[in-house]
C-alpha cells in the first residue's frame, strides 16, 4: 500500500507487511524468569517428569533459583517426588508456590485438589487455561531457570505454553524402543512450527548394569540416541539406566538426595545458557 505508515495497531487492512499478533502471556507482576525450559515427550511413561525434577535438583545444587510448573495437569507427579502433599496457599496478589526442602518452588494442580487422588475431568480448553494460570497467577518471584514438565503429545497443552510462555527451549525425553524415532520426529518438528529450539535429546531406561560385575547391559538393545540427535541436530544428550534407587526416591518423595551423574552435562548446557545472558 502506498499510503501504508508501517503502524499495525491503527490499520485494519491485511498485507504482508503485518506482523502476527503475539499471543505471549506476561507473568505476573511479581515474578521474573530468566530461562524457561520445557520438558517434552512423544508418548507417555518415558519418565519425562522424573528427567524435570532431577534437572531442577541439579540446578538448584549449583546456587540456581530453580522452579517446576507441572503442566501435566491430569496426571501431576511433580509433588510427589518432592514430597510435597500440603495444599497452595495464596493472598489478594495471587497464588504462592510450593517450596521444596531445599528450595525448588514448584505449582501442580495437584496442591491445589482437596484429595490428591481427585481425578481431573475437564476438557481440553479448561485444561489449557489452568496452565496458563500457572504461569500468569502464581507470584514466582525471581527464578534462573524454571522447567515445565509437559503432558505427553503434541496436543493443547504444549500449544498453549509454546504460544504463551517464553519458552527458551525444549528437552526431548524418549525410551530406547524401535518407534523413538518417529516420536522424536514427532516432538521436534512441533518445535521447529513453533520456532523453539531443541536444546537435547535424553534417553531414559537406555541400560542397566549388573550389581555384581557392573557389565552395562541394553535390555532394549543397543542405544540409537548419537544418531537420533545427529539426524535431528540436537546439541546434547544423555543416557539414564534403569536404577531401582531412583525410582524408589521418586516414590519416597526423596528425589532431592539421588546420587548420579548421568545429567551433569546437560546442566553444564543449561548453565551455559544462563550464563550467556549474562554477558
Amino acid at each position: 500500500m502506498e499510503d501504508c505508515t508501517h503502524d499495525c495497531s491503527s490499520c485494519s487492512a491485511s498485507c504482508s507487511s503485518r506482523e502476527p499478533a503475539s499471543l505471549i502471556e506476561a507473568p505476573h507482576v511479581l515474578t521474573h524468569v530468566k530461562k524457561v525450559i520445557g520438558v517434552v515427550s512423544g508418548k507417555g511413561g518415558v519418565g519425562k517428569s522424573m528427567i524435570t525434577s532431577l534437572l531442577a535438583v541439579l540446578l538448584r545444587r549449583r546456587g540456581y533459583r530453580t522452579a517446576i510448573l507441572d503442566a501435566d495437569i491430569t496426571g501431576p507427579s511433580i509433588p510427589q517426588a518432592f514430597g510435597l502433599h500440603e495444599r497452595a496457599s495464596g493472598s489478594d496478589q495471587g497464588i504462592f508456590p510450593a517450596l521444596s526442602k531445599t528450595g525448588v518452588e514448584v505449582m501442580s494442580m495437584n496442591l491445589l485438589l482437596e484429595e490428591e487422588t481427585d481425578p481431573v475431568v475437564w476438557r481440553g480448553p479448561i485444561i489449557a487455561g489452568s496452565v496458563k494460570q500457572f504461569w500468569t497467577d502464581v507470584l514466582w518471584g525471581s527464578v534462573d531457570v524454571m522447567f515445565i514438565d509437559m503432558p505427553p503429545g503434541t496436543g493443547d497443552v504444549p500449544l498453549t505454553v509454546f504460544q504463551s510462555i517464553p519458552v527458551d527451549g525444549i528437552i526431548v525425553v524418549t525410551s530406547p524402543q524401535q518407534l523413538v524415532g518417529m516420536i522424536v520426529e514427532k516432538a521436534v518438528r512441533m518445535a521447529e512450527l513453533m520456532k523453539i529450539p531443541v536444546l537435547a535429546l535424553v534417553q531414559n531406561m537406555s541400560y542397566v548394569k549388573c550389581p555384581g560385575c557392573e557389565e552395562v547391559i541394553h535390555p532394549f538393545g543397543e542405544t540409537n540416541i548419537g544418531d537420533l540427535a545427529k539426524k535431528y541436530n540436537i546439541p546434547a544428550t544423555a543416557e539414564l539406566p534403569i536404577q531401582k534407587d531412583l525410582a524408589t526416591a521418586c516414590d519416597a518423595g526423596l528425589i532431592e538426595l539421588f546420587e548420579g551423574d548421568w545429567l551433569n552435562g546437560l546442566a553444564d548446557t543449561l548453565e551455559e545458557l544462563l550464563k550467556s545472558e549474562q554477558k
